[in-house]
Formats: structure tokens, sequence, C-alpha cells
């Protein structure tokens, strides 16, 4: 069973748009599951104008009836308000007034590149889908597939572990009640001495007219061994999280588990032990690989980092050059975040559901949910896996 999604749209287009196949029929939904991550998705200190404008909601125009996928492709549609203000310079259609082009790429964007490529002479033609407004219809369609793995016992979370130079002290064996609350933060910040220095960094950068990046990190709870593959490298568990991570807009690097700093450890140091005993079955006392052996969950927690650049729309813009002239200029200036690692977390949550459902779809099959509740629970049986070890 194949599960997929695409997203369309642009960021001041008339809407986005998400379309997801492979849903199992019979999953019960309501409209909260999807727009509580929308909403969750604009938190975060740093925010600028827009987010004061668009008050993301899901409106759902096929493979949903009265509460229950129909295991049909879902289609969802999200409104950019902000297009009442843009409907002459974004309309698909020919408009009798002028419009004037964009030449001003910025530093650090899909801009030049795009136009370079597509052979544009208007760098909104590029800026407009390269715009991290996108991510809005990956939450969406991420909602989906979180409604799909609670199902199957999962849980997906996420929190920010670094905004600029602001390091949270690390925690070990973290637990998803250790989650409770951190969208109450405002920088989802689990520690809350590291969030209120982290407050006062992006504070200090908006003053100086700059952006600042920083680390996110998604725990995925609850998964049973051997979702992936090693047989193949395009069914390699670690490589699919990897790149769907890393093609969120702005993200620069992705590690798993303990990633880089495996790279100066000793072996002894670096893998997890095994163990076996009758009332936890084969279990691990480390988790430094992050739930993934071979390309293939080993039944520990998934931890994955995203390392977040800068935003490259800044209030004091850097050098470019014209396009048209090619003469000096400076880039383009528009309504920017001072930081969005807050959300960015939210978008990767999203990301991590979407690889997971896809991977367990892949394992499980099944038409109805039913289908793969019964499925699953016989894996675990022939496995003789214990959610409660």
């Amino acid at each position: 069973m194949q599960f997929r999604f695409v997203t369309a749209g642009e960021s001041h287009g008339p809407g986005l748009t998400a379309v997801v196949e492979g849903m199992p029929a019979g999953l019960e939904l309501t409209p909260d599951d999807i727009d509580r991550d929308l909403a969750r998705r604009q938190l975060g200190h740093g925010r600028g104008g827009r987010m004061k404008i668009e008050k993301d909601r899901a409106e759902i125009t096929a493979g949903i009836r009265h509460g229950h996928t129909l295991g049909s492709p879902v289609a969802l549609r999200i409104e950019n308000r902000d297009y009442a203000n843009w409907e002459d310079r974004m309309s698909p259609w020919p408009v009798a007034a002028a419009v004037e082009e964009v030449h001003l790429p910025r530093p650090g964007h899909a801009d030049l590149a795009g136009v370079q490529k597509y052979g544009h002479t208007d760098v909104r033609n590029v800026l407009e889908r390269a715009s991290a407004r996108e991510t809005a219809a990956r939450v969406a369609a991420g909602a989906l597939a979180k409604a799909l793995l609670r199902e199957l016992g999962v849980t997906v979370l996420s929190h920010v572990t670094r905004i600029g130079t602001v390091v949270a002290p690390e925690r070990d064996g973290l637990r998803p009640e250790d989650f409770e609350g951190v969208d109450d933060s405002p920088v989802r910040c689990i520690d809350a001495t590291a969030s209120e220095a982290m407050v006062a960094e992006i504070d200090d950068a908006r003053r100086a007219n700059e952006s600042l990046g920083g680390i996110f990190e998604v725990r995925a709870f609850g998964l049973v061994p051997g979702i992936g593959a090693h047989t193949s490298w395009e069914e390699r568990l670690d490589g699919r999280l990897a790149q769907a991570i890393i093609s969120i807009q702005a993200m620069k690097g992705v590690a798993i588990g303990d990633g880089f700093a495996l790279a100066e450890r000793v072996g002894s140091q670096a893998h997890d032990e095994i163990f076996w005993s009758p009332e936890r079955g084969y279990h691990r006392e480390t988790n430094r690989a992050g739930g993934l052996e071979g390309g293939m969950t080993t039944g520990d927690p998934l931890i994955v980092r995203a390392a977040m650049k800068p935003l490259p729309t800044l209030t004091k813009p850097l050098r470019s050059v014209d396009i048209e002239t090619k003469e000096p200029a400076q880039a383009l200036r528009e309504r920017t975040d001072s930081c969005t690692v807050p959300a960015a977390g939210v978008v990767g949550e999203a990301m991590v559901a979407l690889v997971l459902s896809a991977a367990y779809r892949e394992k499980l099959g099944g038409d109805h949910i039913d289908d793969v509740r019964a499925s699953l629970r016989a894996y675990e049986g022939r496995i003789g896996w214990r959610r409660d070890r």
C-alpha cells in the first residue's frame, strides 16, 4: 500500500492545497485534528506580520465523509487571507493593470537559481513557491499522518533545543509527558531558563535587523521494531527521514540520534548494547542510534534533529545584483520573521509523521483501519513485541 502526498500553491496566491493518498478507510477524524497543528505552526516568538493576517484552517474537499476517511485520496485546502492584498500581482490570469516585476534576488533564497533554471524574468515566479508558507500544506497533510499513527500507538512530538547561541541542556530519557506544555513556551523549548534566554536573543537580533536559526528535535514514541528496510537504499528509513527533513525550507543539517557526535567516539561508546529478559524481551539501555539501526526502527524512540539557518529575507538587506540591469543592488526586502525555529519544529513533526506513515503502510497494508490494526497485532505477536516492556 503506497502512502504519499503532494502540495500545491504559492505564498500569496489564493490558497494552498495538499493531497494525501494511501489513507485507510474508516479512520475517524475531527477538524481539530488538523487545525490544531496548523495553529501550532503559527506559534513562536519572532514571527512577523503575516501571522496576524492568516488564521489557518483546513477545508476538506475530498476523501472524508461524516468524519471518517473513505480510502480515497484526501484533499485539503488552506485559504491565504493575504491574497486579498495581492490579487492583481498573483492573479492566475492576465490583469489590466501593469504589475511590476521583481529583479532583486536574495542571497540564501531560491530566487537566483530559480530564475536561471526556469527562464523567468520575474523573481516572484520563484519566491512565491519557494516560500515557507508552503509548509502549512505539509502540516495539514502531516496531521492526517499523525492521526493514523496514533491509531497504531505512535506519537510524534518536537521541541526546540537551540536558537542562535542559546542551547538548552540535554535531557536523557525524554518521554511523551515531558512535552506537555511545550507549546506554552514562546519558543517551544521544554527548559524554562533556556526559553527565556532564547526570547532575549531573538529580541536582540530583531533590533539589529538580523534573523536567527537554530535546532529542533523530533521524537516518535511507540514504534515497533523493523519499520523500514536494509535491503535497498531507497527503503532505508534513516535516508527517507533525512531527505524529508532537509526538504523543509532553510534546513541545512539533519542528525539521527547522537548524529555527528558519534564521529568523535570510539566504537564501544557509539553503539547500543543489546540485552534480553523475560519481562522486557530484547532491549537496549542506551539510544545513541536514535531508534534506527541498518535503516530500520529498533523499538526505541526515534530521535531526529534538524539545523535551520537564519532566514534570508532581512530587514537590512544583503548585497545582490539586479537581474535586469546586472548592476549592484540591495536584495529584495519583504515582510519577514526574525526566527521561525519553533514553527519549523511543527513542520518537522509533520514530515517525520508522513515518512513513518508511508513506512507503516508498506509494512502493514490494509484497506480499512481495522485491517491495519489486525496486521500490526499479528506482526507484534510474531516478533514477541510488548509495548509495556
